[in-house]
């Protein structure tokens, strides 16, 4: 086929909009915030969560989510927003958590759920690796096809719920298609021939999904459209794709994401129309970049203005406009000339602005600018157009940019203050943001105390104003990377996650610049793609994020960040020989090394360290490390070495002098005389002689007076005091220490731990230990938590964090454990549990394990088991069990033996006395006690076992009373339904026969009314007229009557009436019954049908009389018998005429029956008329053949409008009453019936 050349093929000029700016509508409707509801006591309360600076871990937000019930469109806006950020990961784990906490709704609150699901991971697949990765366990591996299969999982739950939610259908088609592209391709085929490979049928089978998806939306479902056109395109039917992709194109000329006229090209190209492909593909290309200034800037340009030029060149706004065009081509005399000459030769105040605006840019762009003259211009170009309010933006903005560069900050932040003011301007804002930031960096460079939170916050609003307006693609403002820098430097200190997101900004715009030829073409994978172009990025935004991961105990993360930088030194130096990179290659080095440290790697970390002294020997921080690994791993001989070789060499170093403070606290031998402490003469010295403001030294001797305090006696008022006393100087060095630093957490845990110890003032200690433990990850301040809520009582608490420090690096900490069984202890006594004193037992025997020689824990043990025994005895018998009861007597007995053994140890926790007076009353009084307790529960136990199996055999006795109700009502619904069902089927084969009954007797009827003429055709019968010259006899005119006035009022004639001696008589009544039936007489129901009987005529009377008589006779008994099979009352219905009846009645009777047969035969005929009634018998046409009893029978049911007993229809069911039957009622018409006003 050929290609559309009309220009609308590739969207040339058809329908596009008319804006200047490509708008990406992917994850458009996710809002920039959003609340979410929190229950409150008396007001609704919410939570808003920004949806641009989402967290690393979104658990918390799912905790938040779960408690508070959220909705599912909650679930699913935070998690689209994870996935706008290319965090499909996390979106991922939202989805699923949601779908957990909606799990009690019901099935259609998790569809939208399942289908976002499915098409997180139909995104998540294309990211994915195709095979599994070199040195990865399969089993770990998330390749494609992993991902495939989870959203299959996803599709068929959502499937299950509602298998036509219109999304599905795409969602199938997506899925195949991806499924298709790993499916291997098959061989060539013959011309013609169907393909019908695997990968074939995958393809077939997401068209048909793909047309559903298409047929549930009307046609109006583009990505529908976009996945058929991509599906025909792999079937290799390019027709039929490149139809499909110009459909999408003329329905959405401005679909942009995808682009049909890239499909376009593909197909014309397939289809070997090679110049409409190219043209397809400029033209995306020519969307994609810029859709309308590059044309119209460069026609206006070339086409207009150097034709104004060329028309007068000395035109001043020509030359204004004209040196603008050649400013980025930085043709300086060009425009300079241009500049001037229109400064010269204009009368208006605008363009001369001009002039002079091009003039200043034209100074300030060169290297060794001459600043006072670019301000001058800028201020002739401002002044041009009023100056003042008015002025000319452009110019003041540049006149503040040289103020910057004069150093005249103030001028300059002035200056853009108004700016600011008058005009939103983005450049503005982000300037003096970085001017503010400045400033606040200055402070904290020098050290000084004076209070810069002003600055702080008007630089964070102004570059976080310019940062969210740089996201709207709208406003086109793409700031560089230094200004996010500069931003995640002023977070640093107050909002550490935020610094992250920003350098994490910086660098996807960082790898976003890298030019297509600096890309790896070796790699076709992007999760292997990114770690390679990270190494084209500044060695110095690696080495920054890396810390931020590093402060955030994300070691993994920071390890691979800080290698990557060392690979990004190595290949700055390889492109520019003139950087020198060892500095960066020393400090990222040295960073790698502490990451090694904390993630104990010790090896990997001093290999690095050695590594940095081999290249600079006097390296002091790297041998610091070095000395702190020996300590850690030889504290006693290679330890104390390394770190006595430091401090011979580097005694005037704080950090040096702070790590052997910190050694000394370990290995020195402990005094109550705080003067004679080593350790306190060494802090001393180094505030004396070295820094009277070192922070170390100041902590570390509030630390030694907050231990010496604590141990000292307060038997005394005297001791009181100097203890007292000792606290406050404690809390002196802690304070001064603060003053220094506001956010040293050390000295301000110092500060709380003198609040419980001396003050008793728990509640504020616990406010201070708490925003400690936001700053400052360790096991020690969640130690210091479990003291105080444990003196609080709040033991649920204490319990809470002493586990988070075991949790953390002191799993195996004797002393922790110890802890945890105290509080325990102290739990199961308040509560009186036994589980809590178990607990407390469990954890005093893990405490005894990891330090055995410690007599105290074995003492801790045998106390929890006394507390224990007490316990068991004070408690009710129905709240304990024999078998506790009979632990606890054992536990006591090693609770005595116990503290016999540490009464006579060489150093107990407490005196010899107490503890054998402790081991007496366990074993006279506690013991004694056990052993009532144990006779007593048993007997108790015996008691209620007999009790709870005479309970339980009654239980069982009913269920056994009310299964076997059950069972027999069972037996009666059963027997019930099989009596019905016996019933249905006996009247279902009655129904049968009878139908079968009537089928038959029809098919005679019609047998008997056609024939087949010489022709071979189907003819009706045609009645024969009597033979001339012979009259009819009485006999047969009375059968004939009587079968035309209804079988049911009258069913024969007796043989006395159709004898010859009787024919005259009966001649004469003819007419006169019919005229009395026309004035009034009741026209019989039966009139209206026909029999299936044909009278043949004969010339035997004999023949007449058997006709009508014997038939007759024989069909009474049919009909009878089928009366009875109906089930009918057959009493009502009128016998024989020769039941007694004299012959003037017989004749009434007949001439009531006799009258419609007339009118019938004048109905089939219509050859009588009135007035021929005198005529001859023999020309009048034959009455109406006799009906049968089994015909009469079924002509009174022949009106489908009603049954048997004259009710409302019943529709073809010939069972719809059983009750009694009258055949005359229901078949003789009444007077005044629409078929008696007839006549």
């Amino acid at each position: 086929m050929a290609p559309l050349s009309n220009g609308h093929t590739n969207g040339n000029g058809h329908l596009l909009p008319q804006s200047t700016s490509i708008t990406n509508v992917r994850f458009s409707d996710i809002p920039l915030a959003i609340d979410i509801p929190v229950s409150g006591l008396d007001i609704e309360e919410a939570v808003e969560v920004n949806l641009e600076e989402l967290l690393d871990d979104p658990t918390e937000l799912c905790t938040l989510l779960e408690n508070e019930g959220a909705a599912k469109n909650f679930w699913m806006v935070i998690s689209m927003a994870y996935a706008k950020q290319r965090k499909v990961d996390h979106a991922i784990e939202i989805l699923n958590k949601g779908l957990g906490s909606l799990s009690r709704g019901g099935p259609k609150e998790k569809l939208g759920l399942l289908s976002c699901l499915c098409w997180l991971y139909l995104r998540r697949s294309r990211q994915a690796p195709r095979v599994v990765p070199e040195g990865q366990l399969i089993s770990e591996a998330r390749t494609k096809d992993f991902y495939l299969q989870a959203a299959t999982g996803s599709l068929n739950e959502a499937s299950r719920i509602n298998p036509s939610f219109p999304p599905l259908f795409l969602a199938r088609g997506v899925l195949s298609l991806l499924r298709s592209s790993l499916q291997p391709p098959s061989k060539p085929l013959a011309p013609g021939a169907i393909e019908n490979s695997e990968r074939a049928e995958t393809l077939r089978q997401a068209l048909k999904c793909f047309d559903d998806a298409s047929r549930v939306s009307a046609g109006r479902n583009m990505m529908a459209l976009l996945g058929k056109a991509r599906t025909l395109f792999s079937l290799g039917r390019y027709s039929d794709s490149l139809d499909c992709y110009q459909e999408i194109l003329l329905k959405m000329p401005d679909l942009q994401d995808p682009d049909p006229r890239i499909g376009i090209g593909c197909c014309l190209w397939q289809l070997a129309y090679r110049d409409e492909a190219r043209q397809a593909w400029d033209r995306a290309l020519e969307i994609a970049t810029d859709p309308a200034f590059a044309p119209i800037y460069k026609k206006a340009m070339t086409v207009y203005t150097q034709k104004a030029f060329k028309v007068d060149k000395e035109y001043p706004l020509t030359c204004a406009t004209f040196g603008r065009y050649f400013m980025p081509r930085k043709a300086w005399s060009t425009v300079d000339s241009l500049a001037r000459r229109a400064i010269a030769l204009t009368d208006v105040n605008a363009i001369a602005s001009d002039g002079w605006y091009l003039l200043a840019r034209k100074e300030h762009s060169q290297d060794h600018p001459d600043l006072s003259k670019a301000n001058d211009f800028y201020s002739r170009a401002d002044n041009a157009r009023g100056g003042s309010d008015k002025g000319y933006l452009a110019a003041r903005f540049g006149s503040a940019q040289i103020q910057v560069l004069l150093q005249d900050y103030d001028g300059a932040k002035f200056k853009l203050e108004k700016i600011i003011q008058q005009y939103k301007s983005w450049e503005a804002m982000m300037l003096l943001g970085v001017l503010y930031a400045q400033d606040v960096f200055a402070n904290q460079a020098a050290g000084l105390k004076e209070d810069n939170s002003i600055e702080l916050k008007k630089a964070v609003a102004l570059l976080e104003a310019v940062r969210l307006a740089w996201k709207d693609p709208k406003k086109k403002i793409t700031p560089g990377s230094s200004f996010l820098i500069c931003l995640s430097r002023l977070y640093e200190l107050e909002q550490p996650e935020k610094s992250l997101q920003c350098l994490q900004q910086a660098e996807q715009m960082a790898l976003d610049d890298i030019p297509d030829k600096d890309k790896p073409d070796d790699v076709e994978d992007n999760a292997m793609i990114i770690p390679k172009l990270r190494e084209q990025l500044a060695p110095s935004l690696l080495n920054n994020l890396g810390c931020y991961q590093y402060q955030v105990d994300k070691y993994d993360q920071a390890r691979d960040t800080f290698q990557t930088a060392l690979t990004a030194c190595v290949k700055v130096g390889e492109k520019d020989s003139t950087i020198d990179s060892d500095a960066l290659v020393t400090t990222i080095s040295y960073n790698l090394a502490r990451t090694y440290e904390s993630a104990a790697l010790l090896d990997e970390a001093k290999q690095i360290y050695e590594g940095l002294l081999a290249r600079h020997d006097d390296y002091t921080d790297a041998r610091t490390r070095l000395a702190y690994i020996s300590l850690r791993q030889n504290p006693t001989s290679d330890g104390a070495k390394a770190l006595g070789a430091l401090y011979e060499t580097d005694s005037t170093n704080l950090e040096v002098r702070a790590l052997f403070g910190w050694y000394l606290s370990k290995a020195k031998k402990r005094t109550t005389n705080i003067a004679e402490d080593q350790e306190q003469r060494h802090y001393k010295h180094t505030l004396q002689h070295h820094d009277k403001h070192d922070r170390y030294s100041l902590t570390g001797m509030g630390n030694l007076h907050l231990s010496t305090a604590r141990e000292m006696r307060k038997d005394t008022e005297q001791d009181r005091e100097k203890r007292r006393k000792t606290y406050e100087k404690a809390v002196e060095f802690f304070d001064k220490a603060l003053q220094l630093d506001p956010r040293n957490a050390y000295a301000a845990q110092g500060i709380a731990i003198a609040l419980a110890d001396d003050k008793r003032d728990f509640s504020s200690a616990v406010q201070v230990f708490s925003k400690v433990r936001d700053t400052v990850w360790e096991s020690s301040v969640s130690i210091n938590l479990g003291h105080v809520y444990g003196e609080l009582k709040q033991y649920s608490r204490a319990i809470e964090s002493y586990e988070a420090a075991l949790a953390k690096d002191r799993a195996s900490d004797p002393h922790i454990l110890a802890c945890l069984g105290r509080v325990w202890l102290l739990k199961g006594k308040q509560d009186k549990s036994t589980t809590a004193m178990k607990s407390a037992l469990y954890y005093s025997h893990h405490a005894l394990e990891f330090a055995p020689e410690q007599i105290h824990f074995k003492f801790n043990i045998a106390f929890v088991q006394i507390q224990l025994a007490q316990l068991i005895y004070a408690l009710p018998e129905n709240q304990r069990t024999l078998q506790e009861v009979q632990a606890a007597s054992e536990g006591l007995d090693e609770a005595i033996e116990s503290f016999t053994t540490i009464a006579h140890s060489k150093n107990p926790p407490y005196s010899k006395h107490d503890i054998e007076q402790r081991a007496n009353m366990g074993r006279n009084t506690i013991r004694r006690q056990l052993e009532r307790a144990v006779q007593s529960q048993r007997e108790y136990e015996e008691r209620n076992a007999e009790k709870l199996a005479l309970a339980r055999e009654t239980r069982e006795a009913e269920f056994r009373r009310r299964e076997e109700e059950q069972r027999k009502a069972e037996e009666v619904r059963q027997e019930e339904k099989r009596r019905l069902v016996e019933e249905r089927h006996k009247l279902l084969e009655v129904s049968r026969s009878l139908a079968e009954k009537r089928a038959e007797e029809e098919r005679k009827k019609d047998e008997a009314e056609y024939t087949t003429d010489d022709e071979g055709a189907r003819v009706k019968r045609k009645k024969k007229g009597a033979k001339g010259g012979k009259r009819k006899k009485k006999g047969e005119d009375s059968a004939s009557d009587e079968q035309k006035g209804g079988a049911g009022k009258r069913r024969g004639k007796s043989t006395t009436e159709n004898s010859p001696g009787a024919t005259s008589d009966e001649e004469r009544a003819p007419k006169k019954r019919r005229k009395l039936a026309r004035k009034g007489g009741a026209k019989p129901s039966g009139g209206d049908f026909k029999s299936s009987e044909l009278v043949i005529d004969s010339d035997d009377d004999g023949d007449v009389n058997a006709a009508g008589i014997g038939g007759d006779n024989t069909t009474r008994a049919d009909a009878n018998e089928e009366m009875d099979a109906w089930g009918g009352d057959t009493k009502d219905t009128p016998m024989e005429s020769g039941d007694g009846r004299d012959e003037d009645e017989d004749e009434e009777a007949e001439g009531a029956v006799r009258k419609p047969s007339k009118m019938v035969s004048r109905r089939i005929d219509d050859e009588d008329d009135e007035d021929e009634q005198g005529e001859d018998d023999d020309d009048q046409p034959r009455s109406k053949p006799h009906t049968t009893a089994d015909e009469e029978d079924h002509t009174l049911d022949h009106d489908p409008g009603t049954d048997r007993t004259g009710g409302e229809q019943t529709k073809g069911n010939v069972f719809a009453d059983s009750g009694g039957i009258s055949t005359v009622d229901d078949t003789v018409g009444a007077a005044g019936d629409e078929d008696t006003a007839e006549y």
